[in-house]
C-alpha cells in the first residue's frame, strides 16, 4: 500500500523505514495548538491508520518547544464568531465546536495503531499535556515545563482531562489541575507522566534509536492487537474482554505473525519484520 500523506502547513511530516516523524511546527508561539494544527494532525494520523509499514510516530516540536496549549487566536475567533452568532441567533456554539474538535483530535491519537512516541522539550502546556498523556511512550529533557494552566486562565481543560487521569490517576490530577500547577521532568517521572528523564539531546537521541529498535522487534500486527486490548481494559466487561482476547490470540497464533514468530524461535533466526 502506498503511502500518500496529506498536504500540511503546521507541521513538518519525514518518513524513515518504519518511522513517521510529526513535528509541530509553530515555533513563534512556542507551537500553540491553532484549530488548523489539529485537523491537520488528524488527517495525517488518518491517512497512516491502515498503514502497518508504518510502525511507531514521533511527536515532537519545533526549536526546544513541544507544545504551549491551544492558540489564543483561535479563542478570538470563536468570540468574534460567538458575536456574530448571538445577532444571527444561530443555534451553533463556535466555543463548544472548537473545544470538542480538539477532543476528537486527541480520542483519535490515542487510539492510533501505531506506537505513538512523544518528545517532550520546553513548554508542554494545556493540549500539549494532554497529547503528553496519550502517548506510549514519552521521552523528556531537563527543560521540559509540564503544567494545566487552564483554571487560571478562568476555563476548564476541557477535553484532555479523561487523559490525565487516566495516565497519572485521580489524585494527582486533582492536584494538578485545581491549583494550576507548573512543575519539571523529574516531578513528571515520579508522577507517572513520562516515562524517562534524560538529560541531554545527544543521549536523547541514543535512546529514541533503541526505542524505534525495539518497535521494530515486534510484530506489527501483534502490536496493534495488544495496544487495542490495552486501552479496552477500562472500557469493555472482564468477561467480554478476556473472550474477545482469547479470539485474537487464536487468530494470532494461526495467521502469519505467530507462525512466523514460533519458526524463527525455532531456528534462532530474526523474523522477517524486523529486519
Amino acid at each position: 500500500m502506498q503511502l500518500d500523506f496529506p498536504t500540511v502547513e503546521t507541521l513538518l511530516l519525514e518518513h524513515k523505514e518504519h518511522v513517521l516523524f510529526i513535528t509541530l511546527n509553530r515555533p513563534k508561539v512556542r507551537n500553540a495548538m491553532s484549530l488548523q494544527m489539529v485537523r491537520e494532525i488528524m488527517s495525517v494520523f488518518e491517512s497512516i491508520k491502515e498503514h502497518r509499514q508504518i510502525r511507531a510516530v514521533v511527536l515532537r516540536g519545533a526549536e526546544g518547544h513541544f507544545c504551549a496549549g491551544g492558540d489564543i487566536k483561535d479563542m478570538a475567533n470563536a468570540r468574534a464568531a460567538m458575536a456574530q452568532k448571538d445577532q444571527k441567533q444561530e443555534p451553533a456554539d463556535p466555543f463548544q465546536a472548537l473545544n470538542r474538535e480538539f477532543g476528537r483530535m486527541i480520542t483519535q491519537v490515542n487510539r492510533a495503531p501505531q506506537v505513538v512516541i512523544a518528545i517532550l522539550e520546553g513548554a508542554i502546556l494545556g493540549g500539549g499535556f494532554g497529547l503528553a498523556c496519550i502517548s506510549d511512550v514519552a521521552l523528556a529533557t531537563d527543560s521540559a515545563k509540564f503544567g494545566l494552566p487552564e483554571t487560571g486562565l478562568g476555563i476548564p481543560p476541557a477535553q484532555i482531562a479523561p487523559f490525565v487521569v487516566d495516565r497519572i490517576g485521580l489524585t494527582q490530577a486533582r492536584r494538578i489541575a485545581l491549583l494550576g500547577m507548573r512543575f519539571g521532568a523529574e516531578e513528571a517521572l515520579r508522577m507517572g507522566l513520562i516515562h524517562e528523564h534524560i538529560g541531554s539531546l545527544e543521549l536523547l537521541d541514543e535512546r529514541l534509536q533503541e526505542i524505534l529498535t525495539s518497535v521494530k522487534r515486534c510484530a506489527p500486527h501483534a502490536n496493534v492487537v495488544t495496544k487495542d486490548l490495552l486501552l479496552s481494559v477500562d472500557e469493555v466487561p472482564l468477561e467480554t474482554l478476556l473472550d474477545n482476547a482469547a479470539e485474537s490470540f487464536s487468530q494470532a497464533v494461526q495467521g502469519q505473525e505467530g507462525q512466523e514468530g514460533a519458526m524463527a524461535f525455532i531456528q534462532k533466526r530474526p523474523p522477517f519484520w524486523s529486519v
